[in-house]
């Protein structure tokens, strides 16, 4: 909505430091803020692993984040919707697994690309069942 905004900031207190959900509203002429939840003691956090572990679970609801936390984007950058397949893919190749397994299958002639079927298989087990249909449209299983 205009006027509202979502934010996080840490809090001082005593000799800790406190991360907090906030909320930013204009009301009228005045903007007021208003903590929503406090998520803990930063020291704590960061020795758990809670932010990542907060991050990654709160990541699934942005197509922007996913590109971020690819590491293949800047964060001040336009983003454009790219979509899981796409950045899986680009994962794929950056890593060399579709080369390897191009060169462990490479003398059998199937009548498929293999390759294509074991990316399927993995990001099928990656999304939502349902979104697989438009991988196979968009990416072609077979020759």
């Amino acid at each position: 909505m205009k006027g509202e905004a979502m934010f996080t900031r840490i809090k001082r207190s005593g000799k800790y430091e406190y991360l907090q959900i906030c909320e930013s509203k204009r009301e009228g002429k005045r903007i007021k803020q208003r903590v929503v939840s406090t998520i803990g003691r930063m020291d704590r956090l960061k020795e758990r692993g809670t932010i990542e572990q907060l991050v990654h679970f709160l990541a699934k609801y942005s197509e922007k984040v996913m590109l971020v936390l690819s590491r293949k984007s800047n964060p001040k950058a336009t983003v454009k919707k790219i979509g899981t397949s796409l950045i899986f893919e680009r994962l794929w190749e950056e890593t060399g697994i579709r080369s390897i397994i191009e060169n462990l299958v490479d003398r059998r002639k199937y009548p498929f690309s293999v390759e294509r079927a074991i990316f399927l298989t993995v990001l099928h087990k990656l999304l939502k069942s349902g979104q697989i249909e438009i991988v196979y449209v968009g990416r072609g299983i077979m020759n």
